[in-house]
């Protein structure tokens, strides 16, 4: 079985929600996905099914935290019919960004310089992948 975690993500002027598979949050939480999930059914068990329940500890112990991600974008995510950016690893905290294969280190987006158009175009679509999300949401949540 795998897990899937949607988290939103924000930074100081934007949000995004990532999409996390299996047990690649385990740097995020401590936790495997498969731990997380089988206490959250014990500590829950017995209580109705629109009863409120509390958020795991290990999730709100997240908030407020900054964290940088390594991602794979390919063009296969920017032109399906759902964007998706798949987080393939998430950095510890104060980690420094891994070195890219020439030796020299990534500097997760330091805008400082001049940017290629390809990742201005990458940006954009997860922008707009964002706002598709956003838009899916609140139209799921006015449903019911």
């Amino acid at each position: 079985m795998i897990y899937l975690t949607m988290i939103s993500v924000y930074d100081k002027s934007e949000q995004a929600v990532f999409v996390i598979l299996g047990d690649a949050g385990k740097e995020l939480t401590g936790k495997h996905a498969a731990e997380l999930v089988d206490n959250y059914f014990e500590t829950n068990e017995g209580v109705g099914v629109d009863a409120c329940v509390p958020v795991p500890q290990a999730l709100l112990d997240t908030i407020g935290q900054t964290r940088k991600f390594i991602v794979k974008v390919s063009d296969h995510n920017l032109t399906g019919k759902t964007q998706t950016i798949t987080v393939t690893k998430i950095l510890p905290l104060e980690a420094p960004l891994p070195a890219s294969s020439d030796g020299i280190s990534k500097t997760g987006g330091d805008k400082s310089g001049p940017s290629s158009g390809f990742e201005d175009a990458v940006i954009d679509r997860a922008k707009k992948a964002s706002e598709i999300l956003e838009s899916d949401e609140t139209k799921h949540s006015k449903s019911g």
